[in-house]
């Protein structure tokens, strides 16, 4: 299956031959959380981007916890207008609080409430969004679940695919009219798909036509890796698709990204027991602060400046691997980069959200 999945698999060239890699000395022996990895607000620093941003829009998808909370700290540092979903909106109203009294921006952050889980909910986000702003030019789909005990949401579907992929595929479609306005030759539009290496173990993903028959688990015995897997290999497969679609147009184009945080003590593991600090007993463990700066450096650095289409980890472009082996390993997988299933994920995904985009607003 593996060969079959590199004929059909995109070459990775790097650019130049040689992947964009920045900050890959510090990542080659990891201390753990607070060692010499950058952090977000470093990355932000690095592009010389402080305050310089007063034109540009951002939004950020779960910006009230988790390392959404230290993606929004930084894009705010930018001086851009910056708005986050929450599903707490009194929790939001703190983060926003604590993040204005530190920040070199005193420009307020707008909250917008979201519930990933029905896509009626992200729909109205997406025109609360608009009613505020005209313009957009980072869009960071972050939100997402990891590991959930079997369930559906409100629109039938499973959950970690609705909630991480087919909500996100959703606001992403619903805006994507204003991030290609909002796009010139000089500055082109991104969108940001935080993913996971997670993605390994989709058992092929959707290059596997048996995802296909059973998206929602109805017939075959759940798994929740699995089914984890099998939505972040879609933000990867989403991310592509929108580069493939609008990332050449020349007046107005619209990149995207997907990328692994890396491995970062937050809330997302609440299913998983123990800590993984203690389960993992090794360096690679990052802060919070340090596990937004990928994410941070897909949406602002200046090399990536009509290019997209990239899967990045620890602040770098990625590569192509075979399946993982040990969680300190690094590369996507290889359905990770199928062009056939990237149009079939992006064709039934419409298919699947079709009454809820058709009555927009």
């Amino acid at each position: 299956m593996l060969e079959m999945l590199a004929r059909r698999t995109c070459s990775w060239d790097g650019g130049s031959g040689r992947p964009i890699a920045p900050y890959a000395d510090v990542h080659r022996r990891p201390q753990g959380p607070g060692d010499a990895r950058p952090t977000a607000m470093q990355i932000v620093d690095d592009q010389n981007l402080i305050n310089k941003w007063a034109d540009k829009a951002v939004l950020i998808t779960g910006g009230s916890s988790g390392i959404g909370v230290e993606t929004a700290r930084a894009m705010h540092a930018t001086g851009a207008r910056v708005f986050i979903t929450t599903r707490n909106v009194i929790q939001a109203k703190e983060v926003c609080d604590d993040i204005i009294r530190t920040s070199p921006s005193n420009r307020p952050i707008e909250i917008i409430y979201m519930d990933l889980s029905s896509l009626v909910s992200v729909r109205d986000a997406a025109a609360e969004f608009l009613s505020k702003s005209t313009t957009l030019n980072i869009l960071i789909n972050n939100a997402g679940v990891m590991g959930a005990p079997f369930s559906k949401t409100v629109d039938g579907f499973e959950a970690h695919f609705a909630v991480n992929h087919l909500s996100h595929f959703v606001l992403t479609k619903l805006l994507l009219p204003t991030l290609i306005k909002s796009s010139s030759p000089s500055f082109g539009s991104r969108v940001v798909n935080v993913s996971s290496m997670g993605h390994h173990h989709s058992q092929g993903g959707f290059s596997n036509p048996k995802v296909w028959q059973d998206i929602n688990f109805e017939e075959t015995m759940y798994d929740a890796r699995i089914a984890y897997g099998r939505s972040k290999t879609a933000n990867i497969l989403h991310a592509n698709q929108i580069e493939r679609l609008y990332g050449h147009d020349q007046a107005h184009p619209v990149h995207a990204f997907s990328l692994h945080p890396g491995g970062i003590t937050t809330k997302l593991w609440r299913y998983y027991g123990a800590s993984p600090e203690e389960t993992y007993k090794n360096g690679i463990w990052k802060s919070p602060e340090q596990g937004a700066a990928t994410t941070v450096w897909c949406a602002v650095a200046a090399v990536w400046e009509g290019k997209g289409g990239r899967y990045c980890e620890d602040c770098q472009e990625s590569y192509p691997d075979q399946p993982l082996r040990k969680l300190e390993d690094r590369g996507y997988a290889p359905w990770a980069k199928d062009k056939v299933a990237e149009e079939r994920l992006w064709t039934e995904s419409e298919r699947m959200v079709r009454g809820v985009l058709c009555n927009k607003f």
